[in-house]
């Protein structure tokens, strides 16, 4: 099952989520949400996902945009519900690849072998322009990737947030902003401790995404955090044990 929801849309700039679910095998799916980000005639495509979802993200993305207008595709690191499908954007699209520079050979296990379009990003990040506006990658690196990112739309406030915020449930879409940190904690608390890697690196993290004007959050999996919540989250966050704090709970 799809669903689709527009997140911001000032007449100029819109962001939209795509979630994809499947009731049928939802004990064993990993439900993801892929977004698109459209000002006038340019779009960014941000974790794409993996290939069985790729028809169905390529009929969505063309129901909002030629897809000779997509210029950039994002992924926020290497896993396959990200990254799986670049093997195909490559060659059904002129789209640029911007990826860590950490995981450009990797993607060849995916299928990519023409490399004259990928962007790889330095791992301090980039700053792009994007119409009128800019695209802010900010690293995220050990959470939960060794070359990871974050990515900042300064039009619509909007971070995105890869798996950071990720709250795991066995059956969901993306929710919309109304969801509060409280309903969400007790999923987003099994899947932080384990699959970031130390306290640390959540507090470079923290500080770095403090330094911009959030209104939103939207993860790669769950629900979007916006205001108060997305506060309340972060402060979470900046505090949690998790990874190598918990080495000796683990081995």
């Amino acid at each position: 099952m799809q669903n689709e929801k527009v997140i911001y849309d000032d007449g100029d700039h819109k962001c939209i989520v795509f979630s994809f679910d499947n009731e049928e095998v939802e004990e064993s799916f990993l439900a993801v949400n892929q977004y698109l980000i459209i000002q006038k005639n340019s779009a960014i495509l941000i974790d794409p996902g993996s290939q069985s979802t790729y028809d169905e993200v390529y009929d969505a993305v063309c129901r909002y945009i030629d897809i000779d207008n997509l210029k950039y595709i994002f992924y926020s690191h290497q896993d396959p519900d990200v990254a799986g499908s670049i093997g195909k954007w490559s060659v059904s699209c002129a789209a640029q690849q911007i990826v860590s520079k950490q995981w450009i050979r990797f993607m060849s296990h995916y299928g990519l072998m023409n490399f004259n379009r990928v962007i790889p990003l330095e791992d301090k990040g980039a700053k792009i322009h994007f119409g009128e506006d800019y695209l802010h990658f900010i690293p995220a690196h050990f959470l939960h990737s060794p070359g990871n990112f974050s990515l900042y739309d300064s039009r619509s406030k909007i971070l995105f947030s890869g798996d950071i915020g990720t709250s795991i449930t066995s059956y969901y879409g993306a929710k919309s902003q109304d969801v509060t940190f409280g309903e969400i904690r007790e999923s987003l608390e099994g899947f932080h401790k384990r699959y970031m890697a130390g306290n640390r690196f959540c507090k470079v993290w923290v500080q770095k995404v403090k330094e911009h004007d959030v209104h939103t959050m939207a993860p790669q999996h769950g629900s979007l955090l916006s205001g108060e919540e997305y506060d309340n989250f972060l402060a979470w966050f900046k505090d949690l044990e998790c990874g190598g704090d918990l080495m000796e709970s683990i081995y």
